[in-house]
């Protein structure tokens, strides 16, 4: 089964219970001061409750499912196009075709072009990542989930079943859809030239893989599809892990070549440009970039991929380490005047920085 049966009796009952409170409490008269001040603290308190019954519900139910079939239809009708214009980039026999699906997601076509194969990245579009295969008369051969959520795994079923020889890899730690192929952290996938190594990086969901196209066979720059680990200018939420489990996982890519190319699970690049603006105003790199952005945006072009050199210059979830960054946050909580944040506080308080922006 794609997903695990009915709710748990714990979720039913905590989610309705709170659910059933939080109505009856927005319904309560405006007037009374108590009722406002017992309200704000209700939320406040059980925001973090009400977000992990959500996020149970949306992974481990088919309420998840559901709502990410309501996400497709909408975005077909809203996108009918895709969300944004891609280019694929050409290596030497091998190419890489951006799709784009759902809102602002990005799945990916990887194709050995003398072999006629193609590995499909976080196809949660069935029908776009079909229409390309068809388009490229290649045959699907592999598709590579980077994690569990359905925005990224929600094509596993319909593609494996047109494709019959298609076989799911992934994490077994992750519930992956339709998974037939468990991967563990560097294990390489095969296919004609392609050699794709798994990289494990907890922390967004506690399976979560990368996968990297090593760049050597085709004579080109390798290519690192990063899911919702790594954003341009952004990374992914920790809903799985802490921290330290985060920053880990980003040691992990930082530990890549400059030249390797970022292909990101979603098109958030001008949002996350304008955070990092905030965090490091005089960034000049940063600056550039995000001109760059807003001209490609202006004519809904997509703004992949970048590179982990220039993401080193001006993503500050990957500049933790950089004194610069340190002394634009200030001193840490709690901190002495000779000490500031560790590296995984500073990460912490990004993300949380990172919210408050948002919800601006």
């Amino acid at each position: 089964m794609a997903w695990q049966s009915w709710p748990a009796p714990w979720l039913w009952v905590s989610g309705c219970g709170l659910l059933f409170f939080a109505f009856v409490l927005l319904l309560s008269p405006r007037g009374c001061q108590a009722r406002r001040g017992f309200r704000g603290l209700l939320m406040t308190r059980s925001q973090r409750l009400l977000f992990r019954i959500g996020y149970s519900l949306y992974t481990r139910t088919w309420l998840g499912y559901l709502f990410y079939r309501q996400q497709l239809r909408r975005a077909r009708n809203r996108y009918p196009k895709g969300h944004s214009k891609t280019q694929p980039r050409l290596f030497n026999g091998v190419k890489v075709l951006p799709i784009p699906v759902l809102s602002d997601n990005y799945s990916y076509l990887i194709i050995d072009t003398q072999a006629g194969l193609a590995v499909a990245v976080d196809p949660s579009d069935p029908r776009a990542v079909q229409a390309t295969i068809e388009k490229e008369r290649v045959n699907l051969v592999a598709i590579l989930c980077t994690h569990k959520h359905w925005d990224h795994s929600g094509g596993n079923r319909d593609l494996s079943r047109r494709h019959r020889d298609c076989r799911v890899y992934g994490s077994p730690q992750d519930g992956i859809p339709y998974l037939t192929h468990p991967l563990c952290h560097q294990d390489v996938v095969s296919v004609g030239r392609l050699q794709i190594r798994a990289l494990a990086t907890p922390g967004h969901t506690q399976g979560h893989l990368v996968y990297l196209l090593d760049g050597e066979p085709y004579k080109g720059p390798s290519c690192l599809f990063s899911g919702d680990l790594l954003f341009l200018s952004g990374c992914g939420r920790t809903f799985e892990g802490t921290a330290e489990t985060m920053l880990s996982s980003l040691d992990t890519v930082l530990d890549l070549g400059d030249d390797t190319l970022l292909w990101p699970g979603h098109e958030y690049a001008e949002e996350n440009l304008g955070f990092a603006g905030v965090v490091e105003p005089e960034n000049l790199a940063r600056e550039r970039k995000m001109q760059w952005v807003q001209r490609q945006r202006m004519e809904r072009k997509s703004t992949c991929p970048s590179t982990l050199g220039e993401e080193r210059t001006y993503n500050p979830f990957l500049r933790t380490h950089c004194l610069a960054l340190q002394e634009a946050l200030g001193p840490g909580p709690g901190s002495t005047s000779d000490d500031g944040y560790s590296r995984a506080q500073l990460l912490e308080e990004l993300r949380r920085l990172k919210d408050m922006h948002k919800s601006k």
